[in-house]
């Protein structure tokens, strides 16, 4: 279960005026896991995972980029912990069950911060934004 969330650097950078086609590359990677503490309350808890990201949205040709990193808190039960953490220390893999649920919750949210940077510092959206068709009306509705 997630209990925490946050961003710890927050950079957007624009480079040069976009012109012609410009491709957004956004991509999602988890840097670190520890094993974490967490106070709920009175007690203090061990089984929390820390789980540090970076989301990146390049605009190239070299355009500019935002830049965010921050951290996720999990809780899980003791044991599942001690194995996720040695899993990550001996060859940086995460369970699938895992992993899907993190980079859900990491992608939500940086897209919506990554989109609010990139407006101010206009560069285009890093994800598609719904847009409004008028369809052609009906010629053979009969209302």
């Amino acid at each position: 279960m997630i209990v925490g969330f946050g961003f710890t650097k927050l950079s957007a950078e624009k480079n040069e005026k976009a012109k012609g086609k410009i491709d957004i590359n956004n991509n999602v990677t988890i840097k670190d896991v520890q094993e974490d503490s967490f106070s709920l309350g009175k007690d203090k808890q061990q089984n929390v995972l820390r789980f540090v990201f970076e989301f990146t949205s390049k605009y190239e040709p070299s355009v500019g980029v935002v830049l965010i990193e921050g951290e996720l808190l999990y809780l899980e039960e003791s044991k599942k912990v001690k194995e996720i953490t040695a899993s990550w220390k001996k060859d940086k893999k995460l369970p699938k069950e895992l992993m899907a649920g993190l980079l859900n919750t990491i992608l939500s949210k940086c897209n919506v911060q990554a989109l609010i940077l990139s407006q101010e510092i206009n560069l285009p959206p890093p994800i598609p934004l719904p847009k409004v068709q008028m369809a052609a009306p009906d010629k053979n509705y009969i209302g």
